[in-house]
């Protein structure tokens, strides 16, 4: 063991190393703070000056991330910033940057890019990098490798170099990061060994794998899975749909089988960030080894496919009350990208918003999470939640129901919505006014 690992592994056995986290979003924010609660001082590193500011105040822009948790870090010297010169006080690096699809729906990782970029000047001996962006297998070793060494440090030996993506779930009770297993690899065996000491003291169940390409390639699976299933099921229910058959009852029976099935649940589309981009990832990646990835790239355009879907399901159900979509009033009910979170990226419901505008009808949208429309790479309405009373509700000529928030009262939307396109399956009911989608 080199004295640099040795030094490393001493510092963060006893806490006493400085934690820098790149990225304070919905995954590098609770990362920061499951460190300061483990009892490290934790320096937050984000180019948002209004992010900082937030959090340098206590408080906070994630909804399940609350100011008091925020507040109590500060205690514990928590500070954000947007000054990279820091990175050089810092023992231990982590990157939580975007990983998006460019407009050709290839993989994005100028993020990566440039933050191994931007902290490179300030890296020095004794430090360990690990990046937690999904990605494809090879940007590790092939991206951030070579912009760690361009410092004159030699990776495993002065610095050490590490990949264990994200498993976020935002809104999900049951699992939080201390408590979701951590998947760690290294470019060399010290690497690896940095990285599982640096995870060990947050996160209470580490599972080491033997290359960063294996660990890159582990996330992509884990989500290419639920995107290939969902894919399925959005395709059955479009069968289940012309057949009369109702595909959430069929779901719920054969859910019923004590084994050989997991249950998927059909909806308006994929959202969040990983599992309607990460497939494109390696289908993108397999390409270079003359590998055209079929079943992804397929159950891809079936997703993709889903807001259209909806809204043809829309325009049905207003010809069928003798109205067309142009000129109608849409209200859309729900616009983060699943129930009982603020999360909006890649949500399918702003997709379905920007279709029914694009066809001549006004949009509108309620939401209890996300109470004015945020500001967004690619999409933006200047539009603030609409409040859910008889009188409202009566006032649409549809509403479609993106995303079941346990917030929104259904009995309410369904007795005074004029018609209401259903993705999520909340009515079971047959009912003259309810189409399901």
């Amino acid at each position: 063991m080199s004295d640099f690992l040795q030094g490393l592994i001493k510092r963060i056995e006893s806490k006493e190393a400085l934690i820098g986290i790149i990225g304070l979003g919905y995954v590098g924010l609770p990362l920061a703070l499951r460190y300061s609660k483990a009892g490290f001082v934790v320096l937050g590193f984000d180019v948002d000056k209004e992010k900082i500011r937030n959090l340098n105040s206590g408080g906070s822009y994630i909804e399940h991330v609350t100011a008091a948790r925020v507040d109590q870090a500060i205690k514990k010297g928590f500070k954000a910033t947007s000054d990279f010169k820091d990175i050089a006080a810092c023992d231990a690096v982590v990157l939580c940057v975007p990983t998006p699809l460019n407009k050709y729906r290839e993989p994005d990782i100028s993020y990566v890019i440039k933050t191994a970029e931007a902290i490179q000047p300030y890296l020095k001996s004794g430090q360990v990098v690990s990046l937690e962006s999904t990605t494809y297998p090879g940007t590790t070793e092939e991206e951030v490798l070579p912009r760690i060494e361009a410092s004159g440090l030699t990776v495993g030996e002065d610095i050490f170099l590490v990949y264990s993506p994200e498993r976020e779930d935002p809104g999900n009770l049951n699992f939080e990061t201390q408590t979701i297993p951590k998947i760690v690899a290294g470019h060399t065996t010290a690497c690896k060994e940095a990285g599982i000491m640096l995870y060990q003291q947050a996160v209470d169940n580490v599972v080491p794998l033997s290359s960063t390409k294996a660990a890159e390639m582990t996330k992509l699976l884990e989500n290419i899975h639920r995107a290939v299933n969902i894919g399925l099921v959005n395709e059955m229910k479009i069968v289940a749909d012309r057949m009369g058959i109702d595909i959430f009852e069929v779901i719920d029976a054969a859910a019923t089988k004590p084994f050989g099935f997991t249950p998927y649940y059909p909806g308006p589309g994929l959202g969040g960030h990983c599992i309607p981009i990460d497939p494109f990832y390696l289908t993108w990646k397999a390409r270079e080894y003359g590998l055209h990835t079929r079943f992804i790239e397929l159950s891809g355009e079936v997703n993709r496919a889903m807001p259209e879907y909806v809204v043809g399901k829309l325009i049905d159900g207003l010809n069928n009350h003798c109205k067309s979509l142009k000129g109608s009033c849409v209200l859309v009910l729900g616009i983060a990208y699943k129930k009982n979170i603020d999360d909006m990226r890649e949500s399918a419901s702003v997709e379905i918003m920007e279709l029914i505008e694009a066809k001549g009808a006004e949009v509108a949208y309620s939401d209890p999470h996300v109470p004015f429309f945020p500001r967004m790479r690619e999409h933006h309405f200047d539009l603030e939640s609409v409040e859910l009373t008889p009188e409202r509700l009566t006032s649409f000529d549809a509403v479609v129901l993106a995303t079941d928030h346990d917030r929104f009262d259904f009995d309410l939307i369904q007795q005074y919505a004029k018609l209401i396109v259903d993705s999520r399956g909340i009515y079971r009911e047959p009912a003259s006014h309810i189409i399901k989608a």
